[in-house]
């Protein structure tokens, strides 16, 4: 009984924090074409990453940037790109076949939208 009570109680916690699981994240796996667009005139606008997903799992499919993070099964994706010393952190939903969402990093933010290649 308290076996089954601390299943039912992981299992409401990882719905409510949005964690995928690998077979409700896979609706979204394959290769992504990201848009980056800035908020910052100063700050450089329209480059194109190409990222991958596998079981919820996001990964770069591009040397110079390295890419993390995990979509949800509801579509929810938080990733992290790096590349040398800069780092952006972004968030918004994925649909089947497309996205968006915002970016932040030090000095700029903006906003992504991405097609599934």
């Amino acid at each position: 009984m308290l076996k089954s009570r601390k299943s039912v109680v992981a299992a409401t916690l990882l719905a409510a924090l949005g964690l995928a699981t690998p077979s409700a994240a896979a609706t979204f796996d394959g290769a992504w074409n990201v848009q980056i667009n800035s908020s910052n005139a100063a700050c450089s606008s329209g480059a194109s990453v190409s990222i991958g997903i596998s079981n919820g799992q996001v990964a770069s499919n591009n040397a110079a940037v390295t890419a993390s993070g995990r979509v949800a099964e509801a579509g929810t994706i938080r990733v992290t790109l790096e590349s040398g010393m800069k780092r952006a952190v972004g968030s918004g939903v994925l649909t089947g076949t497309s996205g968006s969402g915002t970016w932040r990093a030090a000095l700029c933010s903006g906003t992504w939208t991405a097609q599934r290649l």
